[in-house]
């Protein structure tokens, strides 16, 4: 029975290895070769939203940043405040008073609480051919959203576009470090592989562009969805749209300092992604055409790997305590050697192609597959039984907010 349990695992494993492998070979070809859109002769109209709560440690230079877009058509900028009891709305105020298209918007206290709603409300109170979502801790560049409209416009059938999202305090710690390398190869690397080979972008949260006639389609966003950006790429691929990846669109975010908030972040995340899982189970839509690949891919990331990790633990556990293992012709070892081979073999493309080559960051590399990656066993653990206790009870999860951290000096020089 062991022996025909490992057969099943190492025909999961390998389809990782090379589903991975061909999608990180397809982004360094995709960002090789990649230009800057055209500029158009006429700019819709875009409305910045922002869902912000208790954010004055991050929004005043989160405010800054939005003033200093450059945009060549009309653009109105949102603080969508969702009962904040800090002065995030008194700095907000502030920055209205100066510039005329910057609104200080409170929203109504509702249920359930999140995201998702506050951005619906959002969409009620605007008026834009599109709209981009930045999340209250971000920096875009300058010329991130004339980028971003910019492909949208000149892609066919496009539903938006989806930029860059790069850590603005990699260097706080090893933690900011590893999720900033994370972000490359995921944020950037993948997405770039997905849609050079598939055509398929997925919307990231923040510094992603969408027409409004769209999203109304769509019904607006799902307001039960924890990871609201998975959720809505798949219901606007599975509806024949694209969303068009712009690399050159980059706004700069704070992560984590601390392994605790990250857990915490990193568990809503991951139980919103078994949430999309769970809904795509139920709609044959999610793997129909391009939009197949894109569940594939969640089901791969956030069940068949980190499976693969503990199932990897079991069995070095077992060994130590002079268990028996199943002899196979692909010996277990190579296996686990091949997924670290593959894991680096990613991280060191995305510092290349990113440019961001150091010491540091080649050392992370190596030591992250043994480290980093065995969180997110920590995470699944976490996150499952969370889940299916939601849907036993019949409760909603709450929206857990992401602890901010004020910035130190210096932090943002690259930015």
């Amino acid at each position: 029975m062991m022996t025909y349990l490992l057969y099943v695992i190492m025909a999961f494993f390998w389809s990782l290895l090379l589903f991975y492998s061909v999608v990180t070979i397809g982004g360094v070809w995709f960002r090789a070769r990649y230009k800057n859109p055209s500029k158009l002769k006429h700019y819709p109209s875009v409305a910045v939203l922002i869902p912000a709560h208790n954010e004055d440690v991050v929004i005043g230079d989160t405010m800054r940043a939005m003033a200093n877009l450059k945009y060549k058509g009309k653009l109105d900028i949102y603080l969508l405040d969702d009962n904040s009891s800090d002065d995030t709305g008194k700095i907000v105020k502030e920055f209205s008073k100066i510039f005329s298209n910057i609104h200080y918007i409170p929203v109504p206290p509702g249920e359930p609480k999140g995201k998702s709603r506050v951005l619906n409300y959002g969409l009620s109170i605007s008026e834009s051919e599109y709209f981009v979502v930045y999340d209250a801790d971000n920096q875009p560049e300058p010329d991130a959203l004339e980028k971003l409209v910019e492909t949208a416009e000149t892609t066919e059938n496009a539903a938006g576009a989806v930029g860059y999202v790069k850590t603005k305090n990699a260097n706080t710690n090893f933690l900011t470090g590893m999720i900033a390398l994370e972000f490359q190869v995921f944020q950037l690397l993948m997405q770039c592989g997905r849609w050079a080979l598939f055509k398929l972008g997925s919307l990231a949260g923040t510094n992603m562009l969408l027409k409004r006639a769209v999203i109304n389609e769509m019904g607006g966003y799902d307001v039960y969805a924890l990871a609201e950006d998975a959720e809505l790429t798949v219901r606007i691929t599975a509806s024949g749209y694209f969303l068009p990846v712009v690399p050159s669109s980059r706004t700069w975010e704070q992560e984590p300092e601390k392994l605790k908030t990250f857990i915490k972040q990193r568990t809503r995340w991951l139980t919103g992604n078994i949430y999309l899982l769970g809904k795509s189970l139920r709609e044959f839509a999610h793997w129909k055409g391009r939009t197949f690949f894109l569940t594939l891919q969640h089901v791969l990331t956030y069940v068949v790997f980190i499976l693969l990790l503990l199932v990897s633990h079991t069995f070095f556990i077992l060994s130590i305590f002079g268990y028996d293992l199943p002899i196979i012709p692909a010996p277990l070892f190579f296996l686990w050697y091949m997924s670290y081979v593959v894991y680096t073999a990613q991280l060191i493309s995305s510092i290349v192609v990113d440019e961001t080559i150091t010491l540091k960051n080649i050392i992370y590399t190596l030591i992250m597959y043994f480290t980093y990656a065995q969180i997110f066993v920590i995470l699944l653990l976490r996150s499952l039984p969370m889940y299916i206790w939601s849907r036993i009870t019949g409760k909603v999860i709450g929206w857990d907010k992401t602890k901010r951290f004020k910035a130190k000096v210096g932090e943002n020089e690259e930015i």
